[in-house]
């Protein structure tokens, strides 16, 4: 049992996912993974968490690592850090954004020790991930002791810090698939200046045929709302047509506009500048993530 700045808990350290599984349905849903820490510690330094148990993912290896699959996508293990994310060839090569967003994270201490699953899971809505995982369709792989499965990213995130994992799973990593020539990706953001989280932050997938027409695009915003949200109306503009400027300027006005209900409205921004600025950065977003498909 471990006691002092938190409120009292018991520490488990698996090496494996079942064993990790084990733990959690124990606890009966009194218990908290521990990947990087950077949101969990906090939290139950202010007494905003206190599970009866940690559950410390950092040994279990079959967690780590970012491999090709089969049909020339990406799986990235849960426990894989901001820093291996920024530094992965694979990754920059196949899938930008998820670099991209990673180099934004805080500062060079949680780059290195923050990862992937955590930020997902923990689903915090002004994350810079959410929205990487939402523009590139992630599909996210959980596992508990009896079974796997797979959670489509439009239904993973359910609100404010809630995610569609039940209290016995394990985010076990994230799939995307692969993007060919014709295809790109971008993350950018407008960032809090003292805790670099975004007051709005846009991702964008693009694909464009041999004539330059638009065949499919993805958009995902954070800091908007509750959680990171599609940006359907601004996509649904940009698909079959050519991406001039006069259309990607409409598909940001549109997009952001669609999301006017949404908007926090908070210390760090209004309701109305976070609309302002996620029409502006939906516009950087979408002509970035075109130049890299043009390529």
């Amino acid at each position: 049992m471990t006691t002092g700045v938190t409120d009292p808990f018991a520490y488990h350290a698996p090496a494996t996912v079942r064993e990790a599984s084990q733990a959690l349905s124990r606890y009966r849903g009194d218990a908290k993974l521990l990947a990087g820490g950077h949101s969990l510690i906090p939290m139950m330094k202010l007494r905003i968490a206190s599970p009866q148990a940690i559950v410390d993912l950092r040994n279990i290896d079959d967690l780590k690592g970012i491999s090709e699959t089969d049909d020339g996508g990406l799986m990235i293990g849960s426990m894989t850090t901001y820093h291996e994310l920024i530094t992965s060839d694979l990754v920059n090569s196949k899938a930008q954004a998820i670099s991209e967003a990673a180099a934004q994270v805080a500062d060079t201490q949680v780059r290195n020790w923050g990862t992937i699953g955590g930020s997902l899971a923990h689903a915090d809505p002004a994350g810079d991930l959410p929205a990487v995982a939402v523009a590139l369709d992630f599909q996210i792989h959980a596992s508990s002791a009896r079974s796997d499965r797979t959670i489509s990213c439009d239904r993973f995130f359910r609100g404010y810090l809630e995610t569609a994992l039940r209290a016995n799973e394990v985010l076990t990593g994230v799939s995307c698939a692969a993007s060919g020539d014709g295809s790109g990706s971008a993350y950018v953001k407008l960032a809090n200046k003292a805790s670099h989280y975004a007051i709005v932050g846009v991702a964008a997938a693009i694909s464009i045929d041999a004539g330059g027409m638009c065949t499919a695009a993805r958009i995902g915003i954070t800091g908007a709302g509750p959680h990171a949200v599609r940006s359907r109306r601004a996509e649904r503009i940009l698909v079959g047509k050519e991406l001039t400027s006069n259309v990607i300027a409409r598909a940001a006005q549109r997009g952001g506009a669609e999301l006017a209900g949404l908007f926090n409205d908070d210390v760090h921004a209004s309701a109305e500048y976070r609309e302002a600025m996620t029409k502006v950065y939906t516009e950087r977003a979408i002509a970035l993530a075109m130049e890299r498909a043009s390529g």
